[in-house]
């Protein structure tokens, strides 16, 4: 009887810190959540109150009037988010699919492909990561100055001056050594048997590619798709400095340069303001919340199903 009341005693005891634990733990990450969630609801909130309500000296968390112009003012106004957004749209699916092909060749040659010089060459590339951005800014801008694809205001918007712009945005950043040492790791994990099954079987090197290296990788292309696409969205320093005209200025660029001043005040129409932040953000965040299990399965698995 002793010996039970004790194991009861004990049990009991487990339990109980077991629901204190559980009980501590998400009690700390709701806290913390609730801090990084209240931004995102004050800029919603904000975007829909009105001048004179978001002024007031006591912050008020739930709007009184409901101001839904602001969303149509940000994009028919003076920021014109439509053409913002069309800008950055062209970059981002386009420098996309371009980084993806370079990505996918380059790490399927340093994965399967056997050249002298190979893992020299692919240490070089890893060494690049050392390097700061900013160096590789510098060089990148004397580069597509001597090849004239800043836009010039003197010459105007002709087609081919017009489309120059769009190449600085694009080219300089193709090349990813994080993406290819990323995609080539999944290659280097996909069983070499299948390689040689294919070349007995008379398959080319892009056929294996297309049909079996890049099913079986579709996580981590999946992750680098969308890693890719959300920095050409959140670029702003390289925009800045290749393209800060009206014809070919990016959102944040635009965003950071637009006025939100109320004509012959001196106050500053932050709903309206807040309505433009929300307007760019949100399709980040549908991005990330529909294919957030993409993003941590391409990082944790190798894409290999059995």
């Amino acid at each position: 009887m002793k010996d039970n009341r004790k194991t009861d005693g004990i049990s009991r005891k487990e339990r109980v810190k077991k629901i204190l634990v559980k009980v501590v733990t998400y009690l700390f990450l709701s806290v913390f959540a609730l801090a990084m969630i209240f931004p995102f609801y004050w800029m919603l909130i904000s975007s829909v109150k009105t001048v004179d309500e978001y002024n007031l000296s006591t912050p008020t968390l739930w709007p009184h009037d409901f101001r839904w112009d602001t969303y149509l003012t940000a994009f028919t106004g003076d920021l014109d988010l439509g053409r913002l957004f069309l800008n950055t749209v062209l970059v981002g699916v386009v420098s996309t699919l371009l980084s993806l092909v370079v990505t996918v060749l380059s790490a399927y040659a340093f994965a399967r492909l056997e050249f002298k010089g190979k893992n020299l060459l692919f240490g070089a590339m890893l060494a690049t990561m050392m390097i700061p951005g900013e160096l590789f800014t510098v060089t990148n801008y004397i580069t597509v100055s001597s090849f004239h694809w800043i836009y010039d205001l003197k010459e105007g918007p002709t087609f081919w001056n017009a489309s120059l712009p769009y190449l600085s945005l694009i080219v300089p950043f193709l090349v990813s050594v994080f993406y290819i040492y990323l995609l080539r790791q999944n290659f280097m994990q996909i069983p070499n048997e299948l390689y040689l099954a294919a070349k007995v079987d008379g398959a080319s090197d892009l056929k294996y590619l297309w049909k079996v290296m890049i099913p079986l990788a579709s996580p981590t292309l999946i992750t680098i798709t969308i890693l890719k696409m959300m920095g050409s969205w959140n670029s702003y320093m390289w925009p800045q400095l290749v393209a800060n005209d009206d014809l070919h200025r990016l959102v944040t660029v635009g965003l950071r340069g637009a006025s939100f001043n109320i004509a012959g005040t001196n106050l500053i129409d932050y709903p309206l303001q807040m309505a433009a932040v929300v307007l760019v953000t949100v399709p980040l965040l549908l991005v990330f919340i529909f294919f957030r299990k993409y993003i941590m399965r391409g990082v944790s698995r190798s894409g290999i199903k059995g």
